[in-house]
């Protein structure tokens, strides 16, 4: 298992960048794709068309997401972090995705770059 943790610089407000990671509506806007989520504790979602699927554990607006991701019979839990910090670009968004199974990882590292956060910071760039 390994664990990645990245900082990235988001063009909005963390209350934006909160809600563009909790409300459906929002999600599907930066995605493109089908996605369920509910901001509720302990509601599972999928995003991406089911590409990604886990439970939400905490949810506190607007400075922290906590959500467990699935990967198939995984005994540990996979976790991921958002933390949103006010920043003089908008938000510092740290990401800390822990117990990634080996052969994921590379996968994952690429998907936070190149697609998840990428597509966000696209989105509020107006682009």
């Amino acid at each position: 298992m390994k664990n990645f943790k990245k900082y990235f610089t988001i063009g909005a407000n963390p209350e934006e960048v909160y809600l563009a990671l909790t409300v459906e509506q929002a999600i599907r806007l930066w995605t493109g794709d089908e996605v369920q989520m509910q901001a509720v504790p302990g509601t599972e979602f999928a995003l991406w068309g089911g590409s990604i699927v886990g439970k939400n554990l905490e949810l506190a607006y607007p400075n922290k997401i906590v959500q467990q991701w699935y990967f198939g019979d995984q005994e540990e839990s996979s976790i991921v972090t958002f933390k949103l910090h006010p920043d003089k670009k908008g938000t510092s968004l740290e990401v800390s995705h822990t117990n990634i199974p080996d052969e994921d990882y590379e996968d994952i590292v690429l998907g936070w770059q190149e697609v998840y956060l990428a597509s966000l910071e696209d989105f509020f760039l107006g682009d």
